[in-house]
């Protein structure tokens, strides 16, 4: 009797990271928080830490990012290992990688921080638009480069492109760069496709938002460190069944429910892509339609796992995020979770202290919900924010909402539009932010 081949699972690759310190760099964790960091992403990817290595240095070596005695450490290191690809915590540009993978042997590829992330985005990306924000990063991180693959290319071409560079005539082009070019044009031929479809995506959460606003139910966003437990926190207050893992970016599609606050209003809660530090251009780009979520919220709920080590720069690397897309304007509310996992929750009453205008919650089993509640209505319907704003009079319904839901202390007609100065609820702040007036900002609630 033949037994058919049961099939196997490919092998896990193995992975040796390299950390680098540049002095006088400034860096919200320390060089051993950060690749204990990137080990816990590497091992989100599917990969086998098999080691790790760092060094300080007062700038980066032009070739090869670390210096050249490193280099033959690592490669040393990278052989006694196994390790089939090297990854560094710092964003390397196309030459660095060319010429590390040059030194290190073709069978080892080098990646970095941001390859990596862009990775496991494209691993949990489980919807169309997830699949296409990550694709058009990895399409923008690929194209410049795709230089370190010229030699490769010329080789796979062989002599078939070499007869067809010398039929069009071309007498000292090479086949690789012949192949670089037609590829190069096909990525950007895909961006463009790519940015044309996703600019749909984003004009239909714009419509989708519109509609919103119009039903005047405020939204409130969810933001914070990967892994703080944002969507265990919307499962509670919404007694939803949004996934939740215990894995760096666990969730990348936003997903909103309604919840009902204590008194009686509905709102809108929006559970959205975990932040970290370094995170790549590229995506921030590529993730724009999604962000504007954030960016167009009422309120913001900032979740800080509160038994992190590193909690402090954690959140001040959400807030840097949050200034990236625009967004520091938008009142918050810190979630300090997670104070079921401490030895004394009244530690983090003692915290708190330190973070502003926070609430001390567990969203597993509960404890605090109630008090965070009561502290979201109370931002989004009863504290009042001092502002001043020009509209012109094409803005006729602002002007009228600003009468009805806020408090005019002071109203100018002027040519073309009024100047009004008053109050308005914290929940309106974001529909009038683009018509604040440059002369005076609106007042930090927390000075109030």
């Amino acid at each position: 009797m033949t037994r058919k081949p049961v099939p196997t699972k490919p092998p896990v690759e193995r992975a040796f990271l390299v950390g680098v310190e540049i002095r006088n760099q400034p860096s919200l964790l320390v060089l051993e928080d950060s690749m204990a960091e990137l080990a816990l992403l590497s091992d989100t990817a599917g990969l086998k830490v098999v080691g790790e290595t760092s060094q300080r240095l007062d700038s980066p070596n032009t070739e090869t990012y670390i210096g050249t005695g490193k280099v033959e450490e690592v490669k040393a290191l990278v052989e006694e290992t196994l390790a089939d690809v090297v990854i560094f915590d710092s964003e390397l540009s196309p030459r660095h990688q060319r010429e590390l993978e040059l030194r290190f042997g073709n069978t080892v590829r080098v990646i970095d921080r941001t390859a990596l992330i862009l990775d496991i985005f494209a691993q949990h990306a489980s919807t169309r638009e997830g699949a296409l924000q990550v694709e058009l990063a990895q399409h923008e991180y690929r194209l410049p480069r795709l230089t370190r693959a010229w030699t490769h290319l010329a080789r796979q071409a062989g002599g078939a492109s070499g007869r067809s560079g010398s039929a069009g005539g071309v007498g000292l082009r090479g086949p690789g760069e012949t192949q670089l070019e037609i590829d190069r044009r096909e990525i950007r031929k895909r961006i463009s496709k790519l940015k044309d479809e996703l600019e749909k995506v984003r004009a239909h959460r714009e419509r989708y938002r519109a509609q919103r606003k119009r039903s005047q139910i405020p939204t409130i966003s969810l933001v914070g460190y990967t892994n703080a437990g944002k969507s265990t926190l919307l499962n509670r207050l919404a007694r939803a069944n949004v996934f939740v893992a215990n894995q760096l970016f666990a969730t990348l599609d936003p997903t909103t429910r309604r919840v009902e606050l204590p008194g009686g209003h509905g709102a809108l809660f929006t559970d959205t892509v975990g932040f970290i530090q370094k995170l790549p251009t590229t995506l921030v780009a590529a993730f724009r339609a999604t962000l504007e979520e954030i960016s167009q919220a009422d309120l913001l709920l900032h979740i800080v796992d509160i038994t992190h080590p590193n909690a402090m720069a954690q959140w001040q690397s959400v807030n840097q995020t949050l200034i990236e897309i625009e967004a520091n304007h938008i009142p918050v509310i810190t979630v300090l979770n997670k104070i079921d996992r401490l030895p004394d929750p009244e530690f983090a009453r003692q915290v708190a202290s330190e973070f502003p205008n926070s609430v001390a919650v567990s969203a597993l089993n509960g404890l605090g919900i109630p008090d965070l509640l009561r502290e979201i209505e109370n931002e989004l319907f009863e504290k009042y924010i001092p502002v001043k704003v020009r509209l012109s009079y094409q803005q006729g319904q602002l002007i009228s909402l600003f009468h009805e839901q806020g408090q005019v202390q002071r109203i100018e007609h002027k040519r073309g539009g009024v100047s009004i100065e008053g109050q308005l609820p914290g929940r309106l702040l974001a529909a009038f932010q683009p018509f604040f007036s440059s002369d005076i900002p609106p007042s930090d609630p927390e000075q109030e």
